[in-house]
């Protein structure tokens, strides 16, 4: 038999009709004889036949597609994929929704509208949606009876949604008293922004400096990667007045680090450096990079589990806080000014 079997070759070779193969197919057994589905698995097997999956689907109702939706977000400069972060994230993901048996979609958008109609055009069974606002989630939530979870949403009402947060605070409290530890009196703390997130390592970064007589300053760094270069050589002075600097993810405390190097600063000798999120990349650098890890493996199972009992009405909506902790690696090291 030339090419792809096909649903009337095997039902042609048993002498039943085709909507008794696909009814076999598909599961939907209760009228037929267990002899007949019995001769026709055998045979469907023997001709190693490959089912449509679009057509089972469409035969149980559900897509048992979960989509995955990034903000395309300015800073990114359209290689959303590339981050560290997102990139290890989608991973983690990929893996807990082929192991729960359902397929990840992947779409990256910065439109709300977006995500209504790709949900609503493959009808999927879920969403996890990365590094949008409150008003996207929403205005989703208004308008979609699909379940979703956000990972890192600042919600005042989840209401129907699941945010997946992890102990932001708590994290840069932990670098800031690292750093402390080291004898670090001086420090720095460099963002693109001020608010949600990226504030709250701050503050906990901040208040540990406190706890040990030591200081904390903030620096707003620009989106764009060359004017951060002429952000970081216009500063450059100012920089090196501290003894340690806290980024406030891996990304940007490689590329800083980086960019010192390169002007013959010695980290961690003059200058120590930590990040956030402990990507693979912090163990790919020379010196390593001390950062806050954070279980997106852990991240990623929480959020089928969630899913499926938001879809069916276990869940009603609830802000779940995952706790981290400081890998301590070569990029920070005692004070010697």
């Amino acid at each position: 038999m030339n090419g792809r079997v096909r649903i009337v070759d095997i039902a042609q070779e048993l002498g039943v009709s085709t909507a008794t193969v696909s009814n076999v197919i598909h599961g939907k057994t209760k009228k037929i004889s267990d002899e007949t589905v019995r001769r026709v698995q055998q045979l469907l097997e023997e001709r190693e036949y490959i089912p449509s999956m679009a057509g089972i689907l469409l035969a149980q109702n559900s897509s048992r597609i979960i989509g995955v939706i990034l903000h395309n977000h300015a800073k990114y400069e359209g290689h959303v994929l590339e981050d560290p972060f997102i990139a290890s994230a989608v991973n983690d993901l990929s893996c807990e929704i082929e192991r729960a048996g359902y397929f990840m979609m992947l779409k990256t958008t910065t439109e709300c509208q977006d995500i209504i109609r790709f949900a609503s055009m493959w009808n999927v069974s879920g969403m996890v949606l990365i590094g949008f606002c409150e008003q996207d989630y929403k205005r989703l939530r208004d308008n979609m009876h699909i379940p979703f979870v956000v990972y890192d949403g600042f919600l005042e009402e989840p209401d129907r949604i699941c945010n997946l947060v992890i102990d932001n605070y708590d994290g840069g409290y932990q670098v800031g008293r690292h750093l402390a530890g080291l004898g670090h009196r001086r420090m720095l703390c460099v963002s693109d922004n001020d608010i949600c997130m990226d504030r709250q390592r701050y503050e906990g970064f901040q208040k540990a400096a406190m706890d040990a007589g030591s200081s904390a300053d903030f620096f707003k760094i620009p989106l764009n990667r060359e004017k951060r270069r002429e952000f970081y050589a216009e500063h450059f002075n100012r920089i090196l007045q501290y003894t340690a600097i806290f980024a406030v993810s891996d990304a940007y405390a490689v590329e800083l680090m980086q960019f010192l190097m390169e002007r013959g600063i010695r980290i961690p000798d003059d200058l120590s450096i930590a990040g956030f999120d402990d990507t693979p990349i912090c163990r790919q650098t020379v010196p390593t990079l001390t950062s806050v890890r954070q279980d997106r493996a852990l991240r990623a199972k929480e959020a089928m589990v969630v899913l499926q009992r938001l879809g069916n009405g276990q869940e009603k909506g609830s802000v779940i806080t995952l706790p981290v902790t400081l890998q301590v690696r070569s990029s920070t090291a005692n004070c010697t000014k």
